[in-house]
Order: structure tokens, then sequence, then C-alpha cells
């Protein structure tokens, strides 16, 4: 699928409510991000996209970047220090083959959602929200692009 198209077929409505319904369940952040022009090292741009923003300042260092590279038809899942320390080792290759197989079915907002939901519920589980305490939404749950 040309880059174009792909980014013409996410739903980002669904998306944001994903990350807001995810997000509800914990202190977590979540932000996906799409990288618009040529990505050849995916790793390395989510970890630079991840800085840039601002991500790595939460509270609690429990964010999570999802970057999805469309030109370059690749991907990144990128955590925090805080959520990183709490995962087996591999959880993110679990969540990054989940993904590539919903977007082999071209269904590409299908697999973002998914790993939405499933970082959701690890951040809900190893950062639940706080009984009677009030939870500040540290960064925007829209889909980012540059």
């Amino acid at each position: 699928m040309k880059p174009k198209a792909f980014v013409a077929a996410l739903d980002d409505a669904r998306i944001v409510a994903a990350i807001g319904e995810a997000e509800a369940r914990s202190r977590g952040e979540i932000r996906v991000h799409v990288a618009e022009g040529h990505v050849p090292d995916v790793r390395r741009a989510a970890e630079a996209a991840f800085v840039r923003l601002g991500m790595a300042k939460t509270a609690e260092h429990n964010g999570v970047l999802i970057l999805v590279a469309p030109q370059s038809q690749t991907f990144s899942v990128v955590g925090d220090s805080g959520i990183n320390e709490k995962l087996p080792p591999g959880f993110w290759d679990e969540i990054a083959a989940a993904i590539a197989s919903e977007f082999r079915a071209s269904r590409f907002t299908e697999g973002i959602v998914s790993a939405v939901t499933r970082v959701g519920d690890e951040l809900a589980r190893h950062f639940p929200r706080r009984a009677g305490q009030q939870d500040e939404n540290e960064l925007p749950d829209s889909v980012s692009r540059d």
C-alpha cells in the first residue's frame, strides 16, 4: 500500500478513543506517531520521537510510543524505563508481531487499536489508577505526525 493511502486509511478517532480508554485504566501514557517520510532505522526514529514528543518526562516513566513509518513499511514500539522494567522479555516483540499480522491483512487501524489495548492492559496491571486520586493526562492522546 502506498504511504498516503495508509495514512488515509487510519481512523484517527478510533485510535484516539482507544488511547483514552487504555489510559483511563492506568496512570500510564500512550502515544501513536506516524512518520511520513522514509525511516531507515525505525527503532532509532522511535527513540528520537519518544524524546521529542516529551514522553521521557512522564512522572513515573511509564510512557509507550507506537511509531509507524508507512513509507518504509516499518514500525516500532518503545517503552520508558518504568514500564520496561516490569515487563517480561520479548513483550514489545509480541506487540510488534500482532501489529504486523493486522497490517499484512490491511487492517491498519485495527492493528494499532489492538496494540494500544494490549499496552493499556499492561499499564493498568503495573500502574493502576489510585482510588481517590485524579490522574493527570500528561501527554496528548492525538495521533501525531511529522
